[in-house]
């Protein structure tokens, strides 16, 4: 039966005032107080609790354990009759434990810790040195497993020890292995550096003997360099000269034949008036050729092709050309693929030879003019089988030979004062042409007269 919340003193509770604890309960045995008061605690009603446990009822057991635990212990140490309680509800759940504490006798079997706490609970006779005992006995046994816990433990470390002894002694056999290795490749790198170094030092110095002998040759080869350039000017000097006595030797002996020619020819006209009769018989024709006839000049009423230029034309004026071909005995020479490339060059080699020779042949038809076409015979993988067109003479310059050479060999070729026109944009054939006493045109200009054909 549970004693009324009256005020009385349960039984048991001078026991209590004869028996104390002299010092704090063992752990052990306060975990398992605590635990059997919560365990205990749901079977009370609410006016049954102590006030401060109270808000704790509807707790689990476990929780309430784990946040009132110092509560209860307090409330089952400062307040008996809730002690009792907790008594009754124990002694129903654990009849023959509690049965064996209070005949002063508990069983040798149960574990020290329970019996601790259900003495403290039920607080029989001797219960402050049954709670001792096993306060003593958890001790011991906590002291037992840690010092089996101490010696496996100690065995572990042991056997770490005698691992790491293990493992450092091969390490150091491998580190000791590998600084032997680093020394040697360290003394192999010292070796290579010292020789690199002394391979550095003599490759300067060959540097600087090639810079030196370099700069050396650099100065040998401007002062040839500008001793050639003096060479050449002079060579060029003398070239001037030799070209300008050529072409006064060409002049006198040109002059020097026509005068032969006409002291000939008077000579023979005076035989022929002092013999009538051989005259008569051979049918000379009279003296047509005086000494004042070979004085070049021009006549009242001709021009030369020079002469053409002083008119106010452009030079890419067709009508230009035009005047240049009414020249009586005009010979237009043309220079055939500077022509063609420069009007166009996209087309393949035969047919801009027969476009450029058709529009010649139309020209040469128009004006009366002596036509002559040159081509470079470089450029032909094989001789060219071409049928001249009427009024155009065909020409290929011969192996070794090129055209610019072919067209000044015919401009040498005709004799003083015959009008001549070449046809070329080579500055070169121009130059050359124009000393010989041609008259030089661009393509451009036949280009756009052989438009209008």
């Amino acid at each position: 039966m549970e004693q009324p919340d009256s005020g009385a003193e349960p039984a048991g509770a001078a026991g209590d005032a004869a028996e104390a604890l002299d010092r704090p309960l063992p752990e052990g045995v306060r975990r398992r107080v605590v635990g059997l008061v919560a365990d205990a605690f749901g079977s009370l009603m609410v006016a049954e609790l102590p006030a401060q446990l109270r808000q704790y009822a509807r707790f689990t057991p476990s929780r309430r354990a784990k946040l009132a635990g110092n509560a209860m212990a307090a409330a089952l140490e400062s307040d008996p009759v809730f002690r009792q309680r907790i008594a009754d509800r124990l002694t129903k759940a654990q009849p023959e434990l509690c049965a064996a504490l209070t005949a002063g006798s508990p069983p040798a079997a149960a574990d020290p810790l329970d019996v601790a706490a259900a003495a403290y609970v039920l607080r029989p006779t001797g219960w402050v040195k049954l709670v001792a005992a096993a306060g003593e006995e958890a001790l011991r046994a906590d002291a037992e497993r840690a010092d089996e816990a101490g010696r496996r433990e100690l065995e572990r470390l042991r056997e770490e020890l005698s691992e790491a002894r293990g493992l450092t002694k091969s390490e150091t056999e491998r580190l000791r292995t590998e600084l032997e290795t680093a020394r040697k490749e360290a003394e192999s790198l010292r070796r290579k550096l010292r020789s690199a170094h002394s391979d550095i030092k003599r490759g300067e110095a060959a540097l600087r003997r090639a810079n030196a002998e370099i700069e050396t040759v650099r100065t040998e080869a401007a002062g040839q360099l500008s001793a050639a350039e003096s060479e050449t000017r002079r060579l060029k000097a003398r070239l001037g000269e030799a070209e300008a006595a050529v072409e006064a030797g060409r002049r006198a002996t040109r002059e020097g034949r026509s005068i032969e020619d006409m002291r000939l020819r008077l000579l023979l006209d005076t035989v022929l008036d002092a013999a009538q009769g051989l005259r008569r018989e051979l049918a000379l024709p009279p003296a047509s050729v005086h000494p004042g006839d070979t004085v070049d000049a021009v006549a009242p009423g001709r021009m030369s092709p020079k002469d053409i230029a002083a008119r106010a034309l452009s030079e890419t004026d067709p009508a230009l050309l035009d005047q240049l071909l009414a020249l009586p005995q005009v010979h237009l020479v043309v220079d055939g693929y500077n022509v063609t490339k420069t009007g166009y060059p996209t087309m393949p080699l035969e047919k801009q030879r027969l476009r450029l020779l058709g529009g010649l042949s139309v020209l040469a038809a128009q004006t009366g003019a002596e036509i002559t076409c040159v081509f470079d015979g470089a450029e032909l993988a094989a001789p060219v089988l071409l049928a001249p067109p009427r009024g155009v003479r065909v020409l290929f310059s011969k192996p070794g030979v090129t055209a610019d050479e072919l067209i000044r060999q015919l401009v040498r070729a005709e004799p003083p004062g015959r009008p001549v026109v070449v046809v070329s944009t080579d500055r070169e054939v121009a130059d050359g042409v124009a000393k010989a006493g041609a008259r030089p045109v661009a393509s451009a200009l036949l280009l756009r007269r052989l438009s209008r054909v």
